[in-house]
């Protein structure tokens, strides 16, 4: 990135970087959860919990035979815990309507995609000055610049540099590269395929400085801005279709699920398109208590998940919202069953 002003700044162009191949990983394909083996996995919750994962799941397949939304915004653990295999599923069943995350879940899938590893180990890394610089990080910053061109979105941009040679062509030429060099070895796990496959949007919701991306030489603050830009627009879309009732689910996601939600919905009712009869969960593995809510001076209502997607939000739209307590690696498999068994 050039820049005018006035104070100094760091040259990417000076940062050593290292193939991703060297890298130690601690997530492998085999600790992904395969849909054909979903009743091999633990999925040892409490009653309760149970019991809402079941009414959300008749919620979730009730609002797909009328045609209503059901959108799923996820953090990056979700991939990291070896869950998109199920999520990717539901996406090809017509289950989810959109899949959206930030930055870390789009990387994290997007590593999964070309190697069939991710979770970089941390600490060894920051040791040696090495966290987050892979080369390969530089692939995605090149699509968003080709994709930036072509006005597209974020996960759009990253779908179609998996699917489309042609597009993954431009990217390789951003990079001075051979475009046989950016092989995705495994892009059938990869949910961004997924999804632009299916041609359900899947949206990147993004900062700057905030995703390791942003560290290298091919970063392009203004092509990470602009496709996440149009994703957000893509989702506020989305929201507009809520007016008969839906589903919202945030999964892992304190405070940009929640925030991307707010935004979206104050656009879309104040346009006409007021989200009505919305139901919404929030899969969390920290307590909740409904009575901290409205408490400033409890640690609950700082919680933007819960105070926003399980309390204001279907209390604003004449709505219900499910809190789902404990690890996603026990609920959201008991969900992925739930769904399936009703569909089938």
């Amino acid at each position: 990135m050039k820049y005018s002003g006035r104070y100094g700044i760091f040259n990417p162009e000076i940062i050593n970087t290292y193939p991703v191949s060297e890298r130690t990983n601690k997530v492998k394909l085999s600790d992904l959860i395969e849909p054909a083996n979903i009743d091999s996995v633990d999925m040892s919750i409490s009653d309760e919990i149970e019991n809402r994962i079941s009414m959300l799941a008749k919620e979730i397949v009730d609002a797909r035979n009328n045609n209503r939304p059901v959108i799923f915004f996820t953090g990056a653990h979700l991939v990291k815990n070896g869950l998109s295999l199920l999520i990717g599923d539901l996406v090809k069943k017509g289950m989810f309507t959109m899949i959206s995350g930030n930055g870390a879940t789009s990387i994290h899938d997007f590593e999964l995609g070309l190697i069939g590893e991710t979770s970089e180990y941390v600490p060894q890394a920051l040791e040696k000055g090495q966290f987050g610089m892979a080369f390969e990080f530089n692939y995605i910053n090149a699509a968003l610049i080709v994709g930036n061109k072509y006005k597209l979105g974020y996960g759009e941009s990253v779908g179609k540099m998996m699917h489309d040679e042609s597009f993954r062509s431009e990217v390789a030429e951003v990079l001075g590269i051979d475009p046989s060099n950016i092989n995705f070895q495994h892009k059938d796990v990869s949910l961004q395929y997924v999804c632009y496959e299916k041609e359900v949007p899947f949206t990147v919701h993004v900062g700057i400085g905030t995703d390791v991306l942003d560290q290298h030489r091919f970063f392009d603050g203004c092509a990470k801005g602009g496709c996440s830009g149009r994703d957000f627009l893509i989702y506020t879309n989305e929201i507009t279709k809520l007016k008969k009732g839906g589903i919202i689910l945030n999964i892992g996601s304190a405070v940009t699920g929640p925030e991307v939600f707010l935004k979206a919905a104050s656009m879309a009712g104040n346009t006409g398109f007021v989200p009505d009869k919305l139901i919404t969960a929030d899969f969390d593995i920290r307590p909740f208590n409904p009575d901290h809510i409205r408490n400033d001076n409890t640690v609950g209502y700082y919680f933007r998940d819960q105070k926003s997607i399980v309390t204001r939000v279907p209390e604003a739209y004449n709505g219900k919202g499910f809190y789902i307590e404990g690890n996603q690696k026990l609920t959201i498999p008991v969900l992925y069953k739930k769904i399936i068994d009703l569909i089938n």
